[in-house]
C-alpha cells in the first residue's frame, strides 16, 4: 500500500536563511516556494529523484503553524517528521484501522506558490501510536504536477540527487520494528546487531529509500521513551566534487572518507544544516 518516502520535513525559524543554506548544501534551486493556505506555514521544497525535502516555517495562525512553532520552541530547528506516499488514501486508512491503528479520515490539503497549486490527502496517526514521531501517509492528488525537479546550479553529478535513508532512534527496537513492519506495513530488509559500532540497526525499504531504525547497545530498553528523528542521508554521484562545491559556498563539510557499507564513501555536512545530522554518500572510486 505504501509506495514511497514522499518527503522529509525540516522545521526552521528563518525560511529565507534555511532556503539559502540548503541551496548551497544540495547545489540545487528550489522546486517550490509557497504557503499552506489556512495552515499558518510557508515552505520551500527541493524535488529529488525519489522524494522531496520540505523546509517549513510558521507564518501565522493555523494548526500546522502552531505545531511547527511549538517544535521550534521546545526542540529548536531540525527534523520535524516525514510522509509516506500511498496510492489510495481510503484503502490505506482502512488497512491501518484493521491493524488497530487510529488513523484519521483522509484530510484534503493544498499548497500554493504564485498561480500554481498542489493538492493531496493526508492520513494522520496519533503520536502515541507512532512512538512519538510525527509521520503520516499522503496521497498526492496531482501526481506531483507543479513540483519540478530541483535543477542543479552546476554539474549535476556534484549535487545530491536522491534520498538514501532517514534515521529514527529508539530505546525499544523490538516495539519500533513491530510498528513499522506490522503496523505501517513496510518491508523489513535487515535487522542486525553491530557489536563493533555498539548499535542494533533495522532497515525498512520503500520506494528505493531506507528508513533506518537505530538503537544503542549501551542503553537499556525503555518502552516509555519516545522515538525521535535523528538524521538524513543523500546520494550523490561525485562526492569529491560535491564537497569541493560546498566548501567553496561556505558550507562546513568533513573530508571524504570510506563508508561503513562496502564500496561507498561518505562526507558529513556539519553546518549550517539547521539541526539535521546530514550525510552525503557516494561510490568509492577505488572499488570501481
Amino acid at each position: 500500500m505504501l509506495e514511497s518516502l514522499s518527503h522529509v520535513i525540516v522545521a526552521v525559524s528563518d525560511l529565507e536563511a534555511a532556503t539559502g543554506d540548503y541551496r548551497a548544501i544540495l547545489g540545487r534551486e528550489p522546486s517550490w516556494r509557497g504557503e499552506h493556505p489556512g495552515a499558518g506555514t510557508a515552505n520551500t521544497l527541493f524535488g529529488l529523484g525519489n522524494g522531496y525535502l520540505e523546509l517549513v516555517a510558521p507564518i501565522g495562525e493555523g494548526i500546522f503553524g502552531d505545531g511547527v512553532r511549538d517544535h521550534l520552541d521546545t526542540r529548536g530547528e531540525g527534523l520535524l517528521g516525514f510522509a509516506l506516499g500511498c496510492g489510495d488514501a481510503d484503502a490505506y486508512t482502512a488497512l491501518l484501522r484493521e491493524r488497530g491503528l487510529n488513523a484519521s479520515d483522509p484530510m484534503e490539503g493544498s499548497g500554493r506558490s504564485g498561480d500554481r497549486e498542489r493538492f493531496w490527502r493526508n492520513i494522520y496517526l496519533p503520536t502515541d501510536q507512532t512512538r512519538g514521531v510525527f509521520l503520516f501517509a499522503i496521497e498526492h492528488r496531482d501526481g506531483e504536477v507543479g513540483l519540478p525537479p530541483a535543477v542543479a546550479l552546476g554539474e549535476d553529478a556534484a549535487s545530491p540527487h536522491e534520498f538514501d535513508h532517514v534515521v529514527v532512534m529508539t530505546r525499544d527496537p523490538d516495539a519500533c520494528r513491530s510498528f513499522y513492519e506490522e503496523g505501517l506495513g513496510l518491508r523489513m530488509a535487515l535487522d542486525k546487531t553491530f557489536e563493533k559500532f555498539g548499535s542494533r540497526l533495522i532497515f525498512f525499504r520503500v520506494g528505493g529509500v531506507s528508513i533506518e531504525i537505530g538503537a544503542s547497545l549501551s542503553e537499556a530498553v525503555d518502552p516509555d521513551a519516545p522515538d525521535h528523528l535523528w538524521g538524513l542521508a543523500y546520494r550523490v554521484q561525485d562526492l569529491a566534487a560535491a564537497r569541493a562545491r560546498m566548501v567553496a559556498a561556505g558550507i562546513d563539510a568533513s573530508e571524504v572518507r570510506k563508508g561503513r557499507k562496502k564500496g561507498t564513501v561518505v562526507c558529513t555536512v556539519r553546518r549550517p544544516t539547521h539541526g539535521v545530522a546530514t550525510l552525503l554518500i557516494g561510490t568509492d572510486p577505488e572499488s570501481a
